[in-house]
């Protein structure tokens, strides 16, 4: 069978990074095949996607329409206006109801395909909740009469809980897709190009702030970028930190925005126990005064608004671990809340930010370090580093009976050698401020011993250590007789 047939459109030079997210999105419009075809694009807010879609529109001489909070008339009425602006009607169209409205919709793309976006969309369905099954009795059977008109509609929204049930076994629209695109943050590197920082400590520091989200460069900090560590502190004094910048209260929109969030004072004590250090949903619950039971619901909205992931225990089966996704949500409740009342009440930022600049770095950077560690072997560790493919990267505790304790690993890979999958290729152990010397060597020997007497292969686990600073000259001595794994930012930034 021929492959489909698409037409190359070139990535707007506006547009940083996205390559991937680009080409995806020009084959869906771009293919050739009779018929309508329906695609989702989702993802945090801030992250680009209505900058993307704009730009795929204006590239492909679509039709972009972005809903805003209204009741169904006036949505209707919108995009009836809309819809009448882009064919020069002499007077636009009164679309009844969502039926008619898609009809008008995919009468655009009666001649030719056609890319249709509709932004913000979960906003047009809190107005009229039919507005899924009349689509998809729009798009009707493939085949027939549905044929005679090909629209590219692509439906757009940031509330990551309904986006991600609108293509779901119980929606209308199940099955009917053609592509289901999640736009995420930048990676770290990336982030780095972004916001035009070559010194890799200061990347670190500055993405344990605002992550990979682009919109925090330019419409938040209108392009305010620290030049050097010695900036960095004078920059979240007067970015992040002040009241009259808009990305003081983001991590408070975030959450607001989500409609399926209710009690937001239990879900921002949730968020403050996880930023706090509190990462099992038994320490949570204890640290917002709670049960576990009564927690597990709100834990699961937060992790269905994409707020919030959950990473299982590499040794323990039953233990699982919480982590806040949005970088800057876990500096607003380490940083931010706490200080509320010197932020706003005395606008002075360099004291709060003086009360709070350790718990900066130990609550907030040492964790995140962590991260970014397991994020390198994921996305940027050669094969060879590991002596295999590396395919699960996560952190785990491992008991030590004799000594009534258990040891914290920040980074356990596991992957293929060969045909054989599930391998545990790597120990690691990750330190932000610290030096690192033998005796962290020697700690993932022993935790190695322990994982081979509890049955576990480790014939063909390498140590690994991750420091923000460095290492000593006996610890470089046992990598260069292939003894330990060394990544410092230098290879954290720029090597494999």
């Amino acid at each position: 069978m021929a492959r489909p047939s698409h037409r190359h459109i070139p990535k707007p030079p506006q547009i940083f990074d996205r390559d991937w997210e680009w080409s995806e999105l020009t084959a869906f419009v771009s293919d050739e095949e009779p018929g309508p075809r329906l695609g989702v694009v989702s993802g945090r807010r801030r992250q680009g996607k209505s900058f993307l879609l704009e730009a795929l529109t204006e590239a492909t001489g679509g039709f972009y329409f972005t809903a805003v909070e209204a009741t169904a008339a006036e949505s209707l009425r919108l995009i009836g206006e809309a819809i009448g602006r882009f064919t020069d009607a002499p007077a636009p169209p009164r679309p009844r109801d969502w039926s008619e409205a898609m009809e008008l919709l995919f009468d655009l793309a009666a001649q030719r395909p056609v890319t249709i976006v509709i932004d913000e969309f979960p906003y047009l369905v809190r107005g009229d909740t039919s507005l899924p099954s009349r689509l998809q009795a729009t798009l009707g059977v493939r085949g027939g009469r549905h044929l005679r008109r090909h629209p590219r509609l692509l439906l757009c929204g940031s509330a990551m809980s309904f986006m991600g049930g609108l293509l779901s076994g119980t929606s209308p629209l199940y099955g009917r897709a053609g592509l289901d695109l999640v736009v995420h943050s930048l990676g770290y590197r990336e982030a780095a190009s972004f916001w035009n920082i070559d010194d890799p400590r200061l990347a670190v520091l500055t993405h344990a702030v605002v992550g990979g989200t682009p919109a925090y460069r330019r419409e938040f900090v209108g392009d305010d970028v620290p030049v050097g560590l010695d900036d960095f502190d004078d920059w979240v004094c007067r970015t992040v930190l002040n009241p009259a910048r808009p990305l003081q209260g983001e991590a408070e929109f975030l959450l607001a925005a989500e409609p399926d969030v209710r009690d937001r004072a239990l879900y921002h004590s949730l968020l403050a126990a996880v930023a706090a250090g509190n990462h099992t949903s038994g320490g949570i619950a204890n640290a917002v005064g709670r049960k576990a039971t009564d927690i597990s619901q709100p834990l699961t909205v937060l992790k269905r608004c994409g707020l919030l992931t959950v990473d299982p225990d590499a040794f323990r089966g039953n233990r699982s671990a919480y982590r806040i996704a949005e970088p800057l949500i876990t500096f607003h409740h380490a940083v931010v809340r706490p200080n509320q009342s010197l932020l706003t009440q005395r606008r002075n930022p360099a004291a709060a930010w003086a009360t709070s600049r350790d718990t900066f770095l130990s609550k907030v950077v040492g964790p995140h370090f962590e991260h970014l560690c397991r994020e390198w072997v994921s996305w940027h560790a050669e094969p060879d580093t590991f002596g295999g493919l590396p395919i699960e990267v996560i952190s785990g505790a491992v008991a030590d009976p004799a000594a009534r304790t258990s040891h914290e690993v920040d980074v356990v890979v596991r992957g293929a050698v060969g045909q054989d999958h599930g391998i545990l290729l790597s120990i690691g152990e990750a330190k932000w401020n610290k030096v690192m010397d033998v005796r962290h060597l020697d700690r993932l020997r022993h935790i190695l011993g322990l994982l081979t007497s509890q049955g576990i292969d480790t014939s063909h686990a390498r140590p690994a250590c991750y420091s923000g600073i460095g290492f000593t000259s006996d610890l470089h001595a046992a990598a260069e007789r292939g003894e330990v794994v060394l990544v410092d930012l230098k290879r954290l930034y720029g090597g494999a």
